[in-house]
């Protein structure tokens, strides 16, 4: 994990793996969509999510700071997969998730992993975000000719399914749940990006 960015506090620490704003995407999925009875899917279902779950994370909000600048991960990227896991901690029951496979805010799969702090500690976040560094990195050694962005995609999509589910850009999402969950995670962080992280 690369630790050197928490010299800083400057935006550019958090384009060390690509730029947030500059990945492409199609947002959730109708199926994604339908958690909340919405009657339209995209990008815009992905926003009103997000927003959904803005006062729920606004508690959490200096620690996944915190996370952020020690990982060089953009902090609205980690509230987005706050949000697209947990809603924020609002869908779990005693911090686990996916009938107890998971933990936490952004439910680290405890079948691979053990369990590191509270389910909405810092130390949480903490591991949680080395796990996303970890398959952004793999995803970069995999694919060296994907663009930055492109390559935080498919990191993104690999914290979900694994790298080796991953097996081209055009198809990121098609071994991840409800197939868009890179797509829908980046929109919920453009999002959160614009309003306040």
């Amino acid at each position: 994990m690369c630790l050197f960015h928490s010299l800083y506090v400057n935006v550019d620490v958090f384009t060390a793996y690509g730029d947030i704003n500059r990945v492409e995407t199609s947002g959730a999925s109708e199926k994604t969509s339908q958690q909340d009875r919405l009657g339209y899917s995209g990008v815009r279902a992905s926003e009103t999510m997000a927003q959904m779950d803005s006062e729920r994370m606004n508690k959490y909000r200096s620690k996944i700071n915190r996370v952020g600048n020690q990982s060089g991960i953009d902090p609205a990227l980690i509230a987005a997969i706050i949000s697209r896991e947990s809603r924020a901690g609002n869908a779990l029951t005693d911090g686990q998730g996916d009938h107890g496979n998971a933990w936490g805010l952004m439910q680290v799969d405890i079948r691979y992993h053990r369990k590191e702090g509270d389910w909405d500690s810092e130390e949480h976040l903490r591991q949680a975000t080395g796990i996303l560094v970890h398959f952004i990195e793999r995803i970069q050694n995999k694919f060296p000719n994907w663009s930055r962005e492109q390559q935080l995609k498919g990191g993104i999509a690999a914290y979900n399914s694994g790298d080796g589910k991953v097996h081209s850009y055009e198809n990121v999402d098609e071994n991840t749940t409800g197939k868009d969950y890179s797509n829908d995670v980046v929109a919920r962080a453009k999002w959160y990006k614009r309003n306040g992280f």
